[in-house]
């Protein structure tokens, strides 16, 4: 491991700054549909920039429109190197919003679905996210985890992990499975799960937040990073992403955007070096 590349599961090395594809096929939950040629030139400029690790999920979708889909048509066949990540666990309501949970035994089908739609014989990482929309913990995992480890075993899974989980719920997992990556909110004003960010860099496991730049409950008052910022001449997205970098050698950032220039600011936080006096003013 280096400071810039994180072997998920010890065998997928990837660069530590990604590309999510939640807001390829919508903005936000309950968005229209954004145009498909558009998200097309999104993931292949991200490609270009050197991104070799991609989170998605079957449930990504408005309409017609799915970032599964998308991945595929622009990538397949996929460059050596790519770790395309997906989770299951979330069901889509009636309104088109992944409010609901499968049970154990409807988990085969999420993942088929997923292998069909990126084109793929195996998934290189699938997490189970937990909660649907709720926050982590109340829950046992232990049941949809071990029907995902039977999936693993089988061979169309290589790697696992978990998603929206406390300390507890990894625990359960990882006396079931191996856990290759934990996926949770976290960013430089949310560090609610900063015990986790720990606990997976002394195990080797990788931490890769969910809104990274905010959203969800916690936005980001991008005022409080304006000093920093002028002083690296950057961006104060460029700061929040280089932040996350900086904080933990296990953490793989992975901002998401339906925009080529969005995604071009973005992956400028790779080269975005954060000194101790950067990150101290960042504390408060």
């Amino acid at each position: 491991m280096t400071n810039n590349v994180f072997p998920i599961g010890g065998d997928l090395p990837v660069r530590r700054l990604g590309f999510g594809a939640m807001r390829l096929a919508r903005g936000s939950l309950t968005g229209p549909a954004r145009d498909p040629e558009v998200g097309i030139a999104v993931l292949r400029r991200a490609v270009e920039l050197g991104a070799d690790h991609i989170d998605t999920a079957w449930f990504y979708r408005r309409g017609d429109v799915a970032s599964n889909d998308l991945i595929r048509k622009a990538l397949h066949p996929y460059p050596d190197g790519l770790v395309i990540a997906t989770k299951v666990g979330p069901v889509l309501d009636e309104r088109g919003i992944p409010s609901l949970q499968a049970r154990p035994d409807q988990l085969r089908a999420l993942v088929e679905d997923n292998l069909t739609s990126l084109g793929l014989d195996r998934l290189d990482l699938v997490y189970l996210r937990a909660g649907a929309m709720a926050g982590p913990g109340g829950e046992s995992i232990g049941e949809r985890f071990a029907a995902l480890a039977e999936l693993r075993d089988e061979g169309l899974i290589r790697h696992l992990g978990v998603s929206n989980v406390d300390a507890a719920q990894l625990a359960e997992a990882r006396a079931i499975a191996p856990v290759a990556a934990v996926q949770n909110a976290f960013h430089v004003q949310d560090r609610g799960s900063a015990s986790l960010v720990e606990e997976c860099a002394t195990a080797g496991i990788a931490f890769v937040p969910f809104f990274p730049l905010g959203g969800g409950r916690t936005p980001i008052d991008h005022a409080r990073l304006e000093r920093v910022a002028e002083r690296r001449r950057a961006t104060t997205t460029q700061v929040a992403l280089a932040w996350l970098l900086a904080v933990s050698p296990a953490i793989l950032a992975i901002p998401g955007t339906g925009s080529v220039e969005h995604l071009e600011e973005n992956m400028g936080a790779a080269g975005l070096h954060l000194t101790d006096e950067d990150l101290s003013g960042l504390e408060s």
